[in-house]
């Protein structure tokens, strides 16, 4: 079985919790779900999932035990926690902006707003899911600080540094990471298909770059039977990140492909992960319901 983009994408949520122990995961977002539950089916299995209120929940989305508010803020500010959110603008050090595009004063849109992101990246390992790798996204500095990154923590000391970590990106074309010297962000891998000048053309500041680039790694035949069968049997994922083969042969339709839209339909704002800023929603909602266990807690 031959593994499609949003498959490899999945994997590379997934591994984001591997070793992680019995820690509590908050994946926000379609695809890090899905990543989150194959973790705990396969190589992460003391994994905590949440329905993103009040419960525990296993595998099957049953309760397993309670998790009111106070005892969720306990986990958080103890680093027993590891939260997969998103970004509508990311910087080198893993600055993070969900708040507004433009001057903070005048903004030119206006997003989620700062939410929990700064309380989850001081206390908690964060990682970041980026359904559109883009220079529109991945920035030279972000207009407004919402996750905080690497080198404002180091400036604010060791309060901030206590639990702050970042372990890893997944875009739709690669997984990034920060272990460089001075915690600058970095290409670890990139997905079939993907080339890493592609990467270096899609980011909107110097990345580094090793010489040898491998691939995200292979999911096993268990793994994609999980994902296809078990987890996500209606396809979900391929909605937020199509197969590139079959997104071109879309366009040699005429009115085809997953883009096509009716013309008397009007757009939906922040479709297919951020609509016209090609950014995806940090937050969720009826696509995380899809997906039993996954999160609806944006806000924590």
């Amino acid at each position: 079985m031959s593994a499609g983009r949003a498959e490899y994408c999945v994997i590379a949520c997934a591994e984001a919790w591997r070793d992680n122990g019995e820690v509590l995961a908050s994946p926000m977002g379609l695809i890090p779900s899905i990543g989150a539950r194959l973790a705990r089916h396969t190589f992460s299995p003391d994994l905590l999932l949440t329905d993103g209120e009040a419960l525990l929940v296993g595998l099957d989305g049953t309760p397993e035990g309670w998790l009111p508010y106070r005892r969720h803020l306990t986990a958080v500010t103890g680093g027993r926690r590891h939260v997969m959110m998103g970004a509508s603008q990311i910087d080198r050090f893993g600055n993070q902006n969900i708040s507004c595009v433009g001057d903070w004063s005048r903004p030119r849109r206006q997003l989620l707003g700062v939410r929990g992101a700064p309380v989850n990246t001081l206390n908690n390992p964060t990682s970041y899911w980026i359904p559109k790798h883009s220079r529109r996204v991945f920035v030279e500095r972000v207009d407004m600080v919402c996750g905080v990154g690497y080198d404002r923590a180091a400036t604010a000391g060791p309060s901030a540094t206590r639990f702050h970590r970042l372990p890893r990106v997944v875009t739709d074309l690669a997984v990034l990471d920060f272990a460089t010297p001075d915690h600058s962000m970095r290409l670890v891998s990139v997905h079939p298909g993907v080339t890493a000048e592609q990467v270096r053309e899609a980011t909107g500041f110097e990345l580094a770059i090793p010489d040898e680039v491998p691939f995200t790694r292979e999911p096993t035949p268990e793994e994609l039977e999980l994902i296809r069968a078990v987890i996500d049997p209606k396809g979900l994922r391929n909605r937020e990140v199509p197969d590139p083969e079959s997104t071109a042969r879309d366009r040699d339709i005429p009115g085809g492909g997953s883009g096509a839209q009716n013309p008397e339909t009007p757009a939906r704002p922040g479709a297919a992960g951020g609509g016209d800023r090609g950014v995806p929603d940090e937050g969720s909602g009826p696509r995380d319901r899809g997906v039993p266990g996954g999160s609806r807690e944006g806000g924590r």
